[in-house]
């Protein structure tokens, strides 16, 4: 795809990777590289995993970006808030296979996706936006909200907790902890498994009627932020 996305179908099964640095940060270009990756995985038909970096799944947006101004960092919430839309509504499952720490945006696209695995090790999972002076927004309240145990939500949320791999499972970032060196081979066989066994059409439409209301209220909070702007 580019230079931070990668993509590699392998039967039914697209290998979505972000490579952007030390921390995989989330910028426009990753944001392009991962909705053109979508696109093939689509035309493909495939189950995607979404991953990172060995040890690094994303600590969240490009702070240089996010730090361009306010319109600058308002655009990049938009699309990165967008994104995750898209995930919940796209027409195969999407698996995360969580490799290592997931900060902020990070940890919001494992909101977003339909299974998460996780790398067993000493990472952290967090939405950290108010330890590092940014009012949370909207829409991020609201994938927070959906996924996230009621005590978590405020945990995470309002007190910008930091959770281990376990600890991640509990509050719902994640659904199953796995050896670090066995993540992308079990992602894969979910996905594998996935592709064998689910009716695409059946699953696209379930995720479509089950999510309705929640994909309503993303696109109400996405707008609320556009309107209010983002800044640090």
């Amino acid at each position: 795809m580019t230079d931070v996305v990668t993509y590699h179908l392998d039967n039914r099964v697209a290998t979505i990777a972000i490579s952007n640095g030390k921390v995989n940060a989330l910028s426009h270009a990753v944001f392009d590289g991962l909705n053109d990756a979508l696109d093939q995985a689509e035309n493909d038909e495939a189950v995607v995993v979404l991953t990172g970096q060995a040890g690094i799944f994303s600590a969240g947006y490009d702070l240089k970006e996010m730090k361009a101004g306010v319109d600058a960092a308002t655009h990049l919430v938009r699309k990165g808030s967008t994104f995750c839309r898209r995930l919940l509504s796209f027409p195969t499952p999407i698996i995360a296979a969580c490799s290592g720490h997931a900060i902020a945006k990070g940890a919001f696209i494992l909101l977003a996706s339909d299974l998460r695995l996780g790398a067993q090790g000493a990472f952290k999972v967090s939405l950290n936006e108010v330890a590092i002076g940014m009012t949370m927004h909207h829409a991020g309240i609201e994938l927070a909200r959906n996924r996230l145990t009621p005590a978590c939500f405020q945990r995470s949320v309002v007190n910008a907790e930091m959770f281990s791999p376990e600890t991640a499972v509990q509050a719902g970032f994640l659904d199953i902890l796995v050896p670090a060196d066995q993540l992308l081979a079990s992602a894969r066989n979910e996905a594998a498994r996935m592709a064998d066994t689910l009716d695409m059409r059946a699953h696209a439409q379930t995720k479509l009627k089950a999510r309705a209301d929640y994909l309503n209220l993303l696109n109400e909070a996405i707008e609320k932020d556009a309107d209010a702007g983002m800044s640090f």
